[in-house]
């Protein structure tokens, strides 16, 4: 089985989906792995990295495709609304494909791939249960943009994070607040803290509370009434419109208060909610800072604009696109071993073994066979075409 590695096309993405060291686990079952030439320059991998831990190095793209039995990407199709045709042309019927895709957000992309009757597994759909865990590439890049939206921060506020006790005078610690407390959240939370902030925390699901305040932070309680905060995957579910008005309501005063407001509040396949108002950055203190780590799907401050770091009301407010891919090294280590260990849930004795009863194979799976297999993206295309 060859499993192929092309190079990211999505635009200044630097990882790559398997580093050097995830490779001999794969070689070692049977597989040949091979890597365009090129694709780990991002992430600072040469090729001669990846041939000597048993990769082929190709230069032919289309070749390297339409050769491949499995291809393994960071971005593939429906992440990268730019996609080149030409690689999906070359893959053959029952060609697996194995990505963040965003199958919620892009099911027209994903019949489509169904239709080119590929195989297709959606990093995203991956069940977050205790035997998936390492398979969570989810998690793995919420966990570099959490780290990554503070150090912006602090590099954008006009004041230190921690406290100093100088002869010049005592410098107060910075204020920070995090909204959302998923794994990006609970890590800005963390580097805030390790930062010396004073940081305070908000989420819809009360469960997380315990685990903001291990980290230090302060859990801000509203008192609201929520619909079911949480779904079966540990995801936080969409709220009324009324609840996020009321929640703006509730927040203003302690965003007012803040130096750095994160916001990390997304809802799989759906608009980010916005929980931030314009009146409410109008009304923050000049210099505050604001990080909206859910700016890709289209943010929860108001006057976010992706990709961009602007000045509204003198707050500056900043809005990540592909966040985790300004880490490239780490951020490719850990995918690597996400994605390789996935897959190697799915071999035996060297040939690819589709279980359809293993809840892993069956959670990640869009499409097989010609057919969207996975309810919920069924469910987003029934929506779409409505």
């Amino acid at each position: 089985m060859i499993i192929a590695v092309p190079k990211e096309t999505y635009p200044e993405e630097k990882r790559i989906a398997l580093i050097p060291q995830a490779i001999p686990a794969l070689t070692k079952v049977g597989l040949e792995v091979v890597v365009e030439a090129g694709a780990g320059e991002g992430a600072y991998i040469k090729d001669e990295d990846l041939e000597a831990q048993g990769a082929r190095v190709e230069q032919d793209r289309q070749l390297l495709l339409s050769q491949a039995d499995v291809v393994l990407m960071v971005r593939g199709p429906g992440s990268h609304a730019d996609f080149p045709a030409t690689d999906l042309d070359v893959l053959r019927e029952g060609t697996v494909l194995i990505a963040f895709l965003e199958p919620l957000a892009a099911p027209v992309t994903m019949k489509e791939l169904a239709d080119r009757k590929l195989t297709v597994f959606a990093m995203e759909l991956m069940p977050r249960t205790t035997r998936a865990q390492s398979m969570d590439a989810l998690s793995s890049m919420a966990t570099i943009a959490g780290y990554k939206a503070v150090l912006a921060a602090a590099d954008a506020s006009p004041k230190l994070f921690p406290m100093f006790m100088t002869a010049a005078g005592t410098i107060t610690p910075a204020r920070v607040f995090v909204l959302g407390a998923g794994v990006a959240g609970l890590q800005a939370i963390a580097t805030a803290r390790r930062l010396g902030a004073v940081v305070e925390a908000f989420d819809i699901r009360p469960i997380v509370k315990e685990e903001v305040e291990s980290l230090g932070a302060k859990f801000v309680q509203l008192e609201m009434e929520t619909e079911e905060a949480q779904d079966s995957g540990g995801y936080a579910t969409a709220q009324s419109d009324d609840f996020y008005q009321r929640q703006q309501e509730l927040m203003a005063e302690r965003i007012k208060a803040s130096d750095v407001v994160i916001t990390t509040a997304a809802v799989p396949g759906k608009k980010s909610p916005v929980l931030i108002s314009e009146e409410v950055v109008a009304g923050m203190k000049p210099g505050s800072v604001i990080v909206d780590l859910a700016a890709e799907k289209g943010g929860n401050c108001a006057v976010t604009k992706l990709g961009e770091k602007i000045v509204h009301k003198g707050v500056t407010v900043i809005g990540p696109d592909n966040l985790s891919a300004e880490v490239p090294v780490h951020a490719s280590q850990m995918y690597a071993k996400n994605i390789s260990t996935f897959l190697l849930n799915m071999i035996k004795e060297g040939k690819l073994d589709l279980n359809m009863e293993d809840e892993i194979t069956k959670g990640a799976m869009v499409s097989h066979g010609g057919q969207l297999v996975h309810d919920a993206v069924i469910s987003a295309l029934e929506k779409e075409e409505a």
